[in-house]
């Protein structure tokens, strides 16, 4: 099991509906195959100054390497997250 995890900032002022769009982008990749338990969180503590969560899980590497390569998911990177993210952290785990 992989969890995909990023945390986030974006360009958008909070409550715009850019950022609304965005988010709704960004949901549709839960529809990709292999893609696990997806869920966009808002991040609420004040030690971090990203604003957004997602995080998914993939049952096997093949599963993740499916999505990270799918035609939806590179156009979704190219389209809507390098123009419009600020900052980001990625991190992708596997139980101990």
């Amino acid at each position: 099991m992989i969890e995909h995890t990023v945390t986030l900032r974006l360009k958008h002022p909070p409550g715009s509906p850019e950022e609304a769009a965005f988010l709704a982008a960004a949901a549709e990749l839960a529809h990709l195959p292999g893609v696990r338990d997806f869920a966009i969180r808002r991040q609420v503590s004040p030690k971090l100054d990203h604003t957004f969560g997602i995080t998914m899980r993939f049952a096997t590497q093949a599963d993740y390497d499916t999505y990270t390569t799918h035609p939806d998911h590179t156009a979704f990177v190219q389209t809507r997250w390098l123009p419009e993210v600020a900052v980001f952290q990625e991190s992708d785990f596997i139980p101990l």
